[in-house]
């Protein structure tokens, strides 16, 4: 088992497979050491995680959402990297899309649940530049949906 998958799994968490994708395009695109990750939905044991933020869901409920896209992002790294995700250097940047109402202003909050789960899996590491913006609806009603980049060795 590698570093990081063992340190998830101290976690309690398993990388899933990476998701396919759902339309025309590609889960991920490297170019030379970086990995650009497509967005990653809500996505639980149970199915889909759907909701809007304001509305019918708690920014609680919206970061565990958000902690579910960070497991699909180094999901999709993992795959990128031929299975393995010790070659994850970094993460840089996160830009994370959040289904809310026109008065919801705790896109952070919610998006925080992404950023600290990645900290706390990957140490410094899991640093990352970020953007936490709304959006009034998302595919499938999903809660969040989170894009990344990452270095890779």
């Amino acid at each position: 088992m590698s570093q990081i998958e063992e340190k998830l799994a101290a976690l309690g968490v398993s990388l899933p497979d990476a998701p396919a994708p759902a339309a025309n395009y590609v889960p991920s695109v490297t170019v030379g050491n970086i990995v650009y990750v497509s967005g990653q939905i809500s996505n639980g044991p149970d199915g889909l995680i759907t909701g809007k933020l304001g509305a019918d869901m708690t920014v609680e409920e919206g970061a565990a959402a958000a902690r579910t896209c960070a497991i699909s992002l180094l999901a999709q790294v993992k795959a990128a990297c031929g299975g393995d995700i010790d070659r994850l250097i970094r993460v840089i940047k996160l830009t994370g899309f959040v289904n809310s109402t026109a008065d919801f202003t705790d896109q952070p909050k919610v998006i925080n649940g992404a950023s600290d789960f990645l900290v706390e899996a990957l140490g410094d590491a899991g640093r990352h530049s970020r953007s936490a913006v709304s959006a009034a609806s998302l595919p499938l009603g999903v809660a969040v949906e989170i894009e990344g980049i990452f270095q890779i060795g």
